[in-house]
């Protein structure tokens, strides 16, 4: 099949779980023998390279804005692909649902990935939350196929909507190996950081993260691997703590330093409240970290008993980081079941694979 994958930064992933899904699915059907193209904002990788371990990839402009970003350079991306050819595409976002409408009204396939409930996320607007809401409503309308990778999420949209979806979660790497010369560079040692590996937006909780994390007595440091694509108020407040122990890396896109920041971390914090099948959490958890992550349906859909989950409240947080640096045997315990449930559930092949089988379904049910 001749397959186009639109609505993310592009690869290699340089950014979010779009991004990564991306990557990993297009490489998969690269090796199964499909022919795959991604769209990419210029510049998402230096020189704007033509291909990528055997993907296609185009670059195309966009208005570099909070708001009309993703639209803008995915209208471009449906433009020129209905020119091209293509048996199906993939898209990503749900706040596409509308010019989802462009390839179908030319014949190809368009199966769209509707991520989370972007309208939750504090980031944007009236209209910006109003105008998520409506495309969540006529998405069903705009596609041949709707995918969720949260089974909430899934539920959500047939008790809200009546709109039928398929199931597929993200995947988690269950492999790797901890290089001490990348701990170094961040002036770090293995099992005496914990670790935030996830974009500083206000609803995940980086904040109450912090605040809590203040108030442990601990010579441990917080490292905090992230930032926001748009000039963030919030970013810079959490910036502006003087707390030598609270240590912001930025985003990490260097090969390897994500990985081994991972695996040389005593536990992993999660804050994430909003969306599916969040891909951090995953990345934790294949990678056997310990995790403290927040008590969201989202969260236990994932991580089931493989985590240790806290309240939304600075006291829940700061309880459940001093036990596990108090007892061991729990923090190992975690660490080993959220490992076994990633190794279990989530591979990147078995998603890859059920990617597969989607499109040729799709392919053939409305030839």
């Amino acid at each position: 099949m001749k397959i186009a994958i639109i609505g993310t930064r592009g690869v290699p992933a340089m950014y979010g779980g779009f991004e990564t899904c991306a990557e990993e699915i297009s490489i998969g059907l690269i090796q199964m023998g499909h022919c795959v193209t991604v769209y990419c904002r210029n510049e998402n990788s230096k020189g704007n390279p033509k291909d990528y371990k055997g993907v296609n990839l185009v670059y195309l402009p966009h208005l570099e804005t909070k708001n009309l970003g993703t639209l803008s350079h995915s209208l471009l991306s449906f433009v020129h692909a209905v020119f091209q050819k293509y048996d199906l595409i993939l898209a990503f976002n749900v706040g596409l649902a509308p010019i989802c409408i462009i390839p179908k009204l030319f014949g190809i396939k368009i199966v769209l990935n509707v991520d989370g409930l972007e309208w939750k996320r504090k980031k944007w607007g009236i209209l910006a939350k109003k105008y998520f809401q409506i495309c969540e409503k006529i998405s069903g309308f705009c596609v041949d196929e709707i995918v969720t990778d949260s089974k909430a999420i899934q539920q959500y949209y047939i008790d809200k909507y009546k709109t039928p979806s398929v199931y597929i979660a993200y995947g988690a790497h269950s492999e790797g190996k901890l290089n001490k010369k990348i701990l170094d560079k961040y002036h770090l040692k293995e099992d005496e950081y914990f670790l935030i590996a996830s974009r500083l937006e206000p609803e995940n909780n980086a904040d109450l993260i912090i605040e809590a994390f203040q108030k442990v007595k601990t010579n441990k440091k917080l490292v905090i691997a992230g930032g926001a694509n748009y000039k963030s108020v919030y970013v810079d407040k959490l910036k502006s703590i003087k707390d030598p122990r609270i240590i912001f890396l930025g985003p990490v896109y260097e090969k390897g330093h994500i990985e081994s920041l991972h695996l040389g971390c005593f536990a992993y914090i999660h804050g994430n409240e909003v969306g599916g099948t969040n891909p951090a959490l995953l990345k934790a958890m294949g990678y056997g970290n310990t995790i403290l992550t927040l008590d969201a349906i989202y969260n236990k859909e994932v991580a089931q008993d493989g985590a240790l989950y806290f309240n939304k409240n600075i006291e829940s947080i700061k309880s459940k980081i001093e036990l596990i640096i108090s007892d061991n045997h729990i923090r190992k315990s975690i660490a080993n079941k959220g490992y076994r449930i990633a190794k279990k559930s989530f591979d990147w092949r078995i998603v890859i694979m059920r990617y597969e089988r989607l499109f040729k379904i799709v392919a053939q049910k409305f030839d």
